[in-house]
Protein backbone atom coordinates (compact mmCIF):
# COMPACT_ATOMS: atom_id res chain seq x y z
CA UNK A 1 0.00 0.00 0.00
CA UNK A 2 2.80 2.33 0.84
CA UNK A 3 4.47 1.54 -2.46
CA UNK A 4 1.30 2.40 -4.43
CA UNK A 5 1.10 5.77 -2.65
CA UNK A 6 4.69 6.49 -3.59
CA UNK A 7 3.98 5.63 -7.23
CA UNK A 8 0.87 7.88 -7.24
CA UNK A 9 2.86 10.71 -5.67
CA UNK A 10 5.68 10.17 -8.15
CA UNK A 11 3.24 10.33 -11.10
CA UNK A 12 1.68 13.54 -9.74
CA UNK A 13 5.11 15.15 -9.42
CA UNK A 14 6.05 14.05 -12.96
CA UNK A 15 2.80 15.51 -14.39
CA UNK A 16 3.26 18.78 -12.55
CA UNK A 17 6.75 19.21 -13.97
CA UNK A 18 5.56 18.84 -17.57
CA UNK A 19 2.59 21.24 -17.26
CA UNK A 20 4.41 24.55 -16.74
CA UNK A 21 6.57 26.74 -18.95
CA UNK A 22 10.29 26.93 -18.59
CA UNK A 23 12.03 30.20 -17.88
CA UNK A 24 13.53 30.22 -21.36
CA UNK A 25 10.09 29.80 -22.97
CA UNK A 26 8.74 32.73 -20.96
CA UNK A 27 11.74 34.90 -21.90
CA UNK A 28 11.29 34.07 -25.59
CA UNK A 29 7.61 35.11 -25.40
CA UNK A 30 8.55 38.37 -23.64
CA UNK A 31 11.18 39.16 -26.28
CA UNK A 32 8.65 38.55 -29.07
CA UNK A 33 6.10 40.81 -27.35
CA UNK A 34 8.75 43.50 -26.93
CA UNK A 35 9.66 43.36 -30.61
CA UNK A 36 5.99 43.60 -31.63
CA UNK A 37 5.45 46.56 -29.30
CA UNK A 38 8.51 48.31 -30.73
CA UNK A 39 7.05 47.95 -34.23
CA UNK A 40 3.40 48.74 -33.48
CA UNK A 41 3.59 51.61 -30.95
CA UNK A 42 5.37 54.15 -33.22
CA UNK A 43 2.83 53.44 -35.94
CA UNK A 44 -0.09 54.34 -33.67
CA UNK A 45 1.65 57.40 -32.22
CA UNK A 46 1.81 58.98 -35.67
CA UNK A 47 -1.85 58.14 -36.32
CA UNK A 48 -2.92 59.95 -33.14
CA UNK A 49 -1.36 63.21 -34.32
CA UNK A 50 -2.96 62.86 -37.76
CA UNK A 51 -6.34 62.23 -36.13
CA UNK A 52 -5.99 65.40 -34.03
CA UNK A 53 -5.13 67.47 -37.10
CA UNK A 54 -8.16 66.07 -38.93
CA UNK A 55 -10.38 66.77 -35.91
CA UNK A 56 -9.15 70.39 -35.81
CA UNK A 57 -9.87 70.82 -39.54
CA UNK A 58 -13.36 69.39 -39.04
CA UNK A 59 -14.04 71.72 -36.10
CA UNK A 60 -12.83 74.70 -38.13
CA UNK A 61 -15.26 73.70 -40.90
CA UNK A 62 -18.05 73.42 -38.31
CA UNK A 63 -17.20 76.90 -37.04
CA UNK A 64 -17.17 78.14 -40.64
CA UNK A 65 -20.69 76.86 -41.22
CA UNK A 66 -21.91 78.50 -38.00
CA UNK A 67 -20.12 81.77 -38.83
CA UNK A 68 -21.55 81.86 -42.36
CA UNK A 69 -25.07 81.25 -41.03
CA UNK A 70 -24.58 84.03 -38.47
CA UNK A 71 -23.36 86.33 -41.24
CA UNK A 72 -26.36 85.48 -43.45
CA UNK A 73 -28.85 86.24 -40.67
CA UNK A 74 -27.18 89.19 -38.92
CA UNK A 75 -25.40 90.77 -41.89
CA UNK A 76 -21.85 90.62 -40.55
CA UNK A 77 -19.48 88.20 -38.89
CA UNK A 78 -19.50 88.20 -35.08
CA UNK A 79 -16.79 90.06 -33.23
CA UNK A 80 -16.08 86.95 -31.12
CA UNK A 81 -16.95 83.25 -31.22
CA UNK A 82 -19.07 83.67 -28.09
CA UNK A 83 -21.65 85.55 -30.18
CA UNK A 84 -22.42 82.23 -31.89
CA UNK A 85 -23.92 81.15 -28.56
CA UNK A 86 -25.61 84.36 -27.41
CA UNK A 87 -26.03 87.85 -28.84
CA UNK A 88 -28.20 90.92 -28.35
CA UNK A 89 -28.54 91.57 -32.09
CA UNK A 90 -32.26 91.61 -33.12
CA UNK A 91 -31.55 89.47 -36.23
CA UNK A 92 -29.72 86.82 -34.21
CA UNK A 93 -31.45 83.46 -34.51
CA UNK A 94 -29.01 81.22 -32.62
CA UNK A 95 -27.39 79.54 -30.91
CA UNK A 96 -25.39 78.44 -33.91
CA UNK A 97 -23.42 75.72 -32.09
CA UNK A 98 -25.10 72.52 -30.89
CA UNK A 99 -23.31 72.19 -27.57
CA UNK A 100 -23.92 75.83 -26.62
CA UNK A 101 -20.26 76.30 -25.75
CA UNK A 102 -17.13 77.07 -27.70
CA UNK A 103 -15.10 73.85 -28.05
CA UNK A 104 -11.35 73.80 -27.59
CA UNK A 105 -9.05 72.40 -30.23
CA UNK A 106 -7.88 68.76 -29.92
CA UNK A 107 -4.77 69.91 -28.01
CA UNK A 108 -6.90 71.71 -25.41
CA UNK A 109 -6.25 75.27 -26.61
CA UNK A 110 -8.67 77.99 -27.64
CA UNK A 111 -9.19 78.68 -31.33
CA UNK A 112 -7.94 82.03 -32.58
CA UNK A 113 -10.64 84.09 -34.31
CA UNK A 114 -10.52 87.52 -35.92
CA UNK A 115 -12.73 89.43 -38.33
CA UNK A 116 -10.89 90.82 -41.38
CA UNK A 117 -11.64 92.75 -44.55
CA UNK A 118 -14.00 95.22 -42.85
CA UNK A 119 -16.21 92.45 -41.45
CA UNK A 120 -16.62 90.60 -44.75
CA UNK A 121 -14.38 87.69 -43.85
CA UNK A 122 -12.73 85.99 -40.89
CA UNK A 123 -9.63 84.07 -39.91
CA UNK A 124 -9.98 81.07 -37.65
CA UNK A 125 -7.03 78.95 -36.61
CA UNK A 126 -5.67 76.44 -34.13
CA UNK A 127 -2.12 76.54 -32.83
CA UNK A 128 -1.83 72.83 -33.46
CA UNK A 129 1.22 71.10 -32.06
CA UNK A 130 4.95 71.33 -32.66
CA UNK A 131 4.66 68.49 -35.18
CA UNK A 132 1.58 69.70 -37.06
CA UNK A 133 2.02 73.45 -36.92
CA UNK A 134 -0.97 75.79 -37.10
CA UNK A 135 -4.23 74.74 -38.79
CA UNK A 136 -5.91 77.66 -40.54
CA UNK A 137 -9.33 78.24 -42.04
CA UNK A 138 -7.91 80.11 -45.02
CA UNK A 139 -5.70 77.28 -46.26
Amino acid sequence: MRLSRLRTLSRAIDRRDTRGFTLIELLVVLVILGILAAIVVPTFVGKTEKAKVQAAKTQIQMFGTALDLYNAEVGQYPSSLEELISSNDPNWNGPYLNKKKIPKDPWGNDYSYEVVDNGRSYRLSSQGSKESGPINSWE
